[in-house]
C-alpha cells in the first residue's frame, strides 16, 4: 500500500544545487589508495656530470698538467667541459678511433728523476742555494740590517707523510703554517696542495715549495730539459710556467688562512746546465699565466652552463659506439690549434674534424687571426681569386689576399727566366 496521501500528488524532491558530482564511496577509496607521482627534482651538477661520463665510469681527477693545458687554449669549450666532468680523454680518444700517440719516454722519466734527486740531495742544500741566489731571502729577524741569513744546514725539511691525498694536503698546510711562524728557511719536498675545481677538490703535487724567512712561499719547478747559455726552449719554459701557475693558485688558497704568508708570483725553474747534469736556475714571472688559469678555473665552475646547453641523453661513456661518441663530441664546440697536439689527448680527433670541415684553424692561430671573418680555406682561396663567393671586395683581408695572389703569380712567371741553365762540364 502506498504511503502517499490519497488526495494529492506525491511530494517532489527539491532540486540539488549544482556542485561537484558525487562519486561512489568505493571509487573515492580507490583514488585515495593510488599514490601520487610528484615531479622529479632537477638533477644536481654532480649528477649531470656523472651522466656525461657514464653510469659506471669514475671521474678522472685533474692534475696540474691538465689545468695548465686549459690555460694554453682558453677558448676550447670541449676541453673545459670534458675536464670539468672528469672524462678520461685518453680512453675517449681511443674509443673514437684517434688514440693519442704522444707521451713522455721512459728514458726521459728516469733522467728527470735522477736529476731531481741530485738537486734535492744533501737536505736540499743546492736547491736552497739556488733559491737564495736568484730570489733572495727577504727581511727577517736574523742577520744584520734586518735581512735574513742565507740558508744553512739548519734549514727545515718537515716530514709530509700522511694517509691519502686529503691527509697529505692537511699535513702540508700544517707544515706551511709552522714554517711561516718559525721564520726559518724551509724546504717542502713534493707537498700536496688542494685546489677546488668545478666544485670538487683537485690534489696537486709540485716538485718543491720553499718558505723564506720573511713568510714568502716560492714554487720550484725542476725540469730535465737543458738550459743552454742561460736560456731554454721557449715552448717548454711556457709549459712549465703554466704548470707552476696552477701551484701558485693552490698555494694562495692556503696562504689566505695563514697570518704573515705571501705567495710569490715569481717561480724558480731549475734545469740542467748546458749539456751536463749540474743544476742551474732562472726566475720566471707567472703573473700572466696565473691570471689566465684563474679565468679558466672560473669558467670550469660554470661548467653547468656548458652541460645545460647539451641535448638530453648525451653521454661520453666509452662503452658507446664510435658513431655515438663522435656525435656527442661534435655537440661541444672546440677551438683546435696545432699546439693542441702536444697538450690534449683529443688533438688528433679535433685535427681530423677541422680538416674535414676545411677550417683555417688547422693552419694555426696566427693564420686564423690574419684571415679575420674567413673561417674556411675555400673562402680564403675564393677571396684571393676575387670570386664573388669570397669576402666583400672592400674587405681589407680579401684585398691583402688578392695582392698576395698577384705577387705569387708574378714570381712564378719570372722564375724560369731567373734560372741560369749551365751545361754540366765533364769531370774527365
Amino acid at each position: 500500500m502506498s504511503s502517499y496521501p490519497s488526495s494529492g500528488q506525491p511530494p517532489q524532491t527539491p532540486p540539488r544545487s549544482p556542485g561537484p558530482t558525487a562519486q561512489p564511496a568505493a571509487w573515492q577509496a580507490t583514488q585515495a589508495a593510488q599514490p601520487t607521482n610528484p615531479p622529479s627534482p632537477p638533477k644536481t651538477l654532480r649528477q649531470r656530470l656523472a651522466d656525461l661520463r657514464g653510469p659506471d665510469v669514475a671521474p678522472r681527477p685533474l692534475d696540474a698538467r691538465a689545468l695548465a693545458a686549459l690555460a694554453a687554449n682558453p677558448g676550447c669549450g670541449r676541453r673545459a667541459l670534458l675536464d670539468g666532468a672528469g672524462v678520461d680523454k685518453t680512453v675517449l680518444a681511443a674509443a673514437l678511433g684517434s688514440p693519442a700517440a704522444f707521451g713522455q719516454s721512459q728514458f726521459a722519466i728516469v733522467r728527470g728523476n735522477s736529476f731531481e734527486a741530485k738537486v734535492k740531495g744533501d737536505g736540499g742544500a743546492e736547491l736552497l742555494r739556488l733559491v737564495y741566489e736568484h730570489l733572495g731571502a727577504g727581511s727577517g729577524t736574523a742577520g744584520s740590517g734586518g735581512v735574513a741569513d742565507p740558508p744553512g744546514p739548519d734549514a727545515l725539511t718537515p716530514d709530509l707523510t700522511a694517509a691519502g691525498p686529503q691527509g697529505r694536503a692537511a699535513r702540508t698546510a700544517l707544515a706551511l703554517r709552522e714554517a711561516t711562524a718559525a721564520g726559518a728557511w724551509t724546504l717542502l719536498d713534493h707537498p700536496m696542495l688542494a685546489l677546488e675545481v668545478a666544485g670538487s677538490p683537485a690534489y696537486l703535487e709540485p716538485d718543491a715549495v720553499v718558505v723564506h724567512p720573511d713568510g714568502r712561499w716560492t714554487v720550484v719547478e725542476i725540469k730535465s730539459f737543458p738550459m743552454i747559455d742561460g736560456s731554454a726552449d721557449a715552448a717548454k719554459v711556457g709549459a712549465a710556467a703554466r704548470q707552476a701557475a696552477v701551484y701558485v693558485l693552490a698555494l694562495e688558497t692556503t696562504a689566505a688562512k695563514v697570518a704573515g704568508a705571501e705567495v710569490g708570483h715569481t717561480v724558480l725553474l731549475v734545469c740542467p746546465k748546458d749539456f751536463s747534469n749540474l743544476p742551474t736556475a732562472a726566475p720566471v714571472d707567472v703573473r700572466r699565466e696565473r691570471s689566465v688559469t684563474r679565468r679558466q678555473l672560473e669558467r670550469l665552475t660554470r661548467v653547468e652552463e656548458l652541460a645545460g646547453a647539451l641535448p638530453a641523453g648525451l653521454t661520453f661513456d666509452p662503452a658507446s659506439s664510435a658513431e655515438e661518441l663522435t656525435e656527442a663530441v661534435s655537440a661541444v664546440s672546440a677551438s683546435y690549434a696545432p699546439e693542441c697536439l702536444a697538450a690534449c689527448e683529443l688533438a688528433f680527433h679535433c685535427r681530423e674534424r677541422a680538416r674535414t670541415a676545411d677550417e683555417v684553424t688547422a693552419l694555426g692561430r696566427s693564420v686564423r687571426g690574419e684571415l679575420g671573418g674567413l673561417t674556411t680555406v675555400e673562402a680564403a682561396l675564393a677571396a684571393a681569386c676575387g670570386s664573388p663567393d669570397g669576402a666583400a671586395p672592400d674587405d681589407p683581408t680579401a684585398a691583402a689576399l688578392r695582392q698576395a695572389a698577384r705577387l705569387r703569380a708574378e714570381a712564378l712567371e719570372q722564375a724560369p727566366a731567373r734560372v741560369r741553365t749551365e751545361a754540366a762540364a765533364c769531370p774527365c
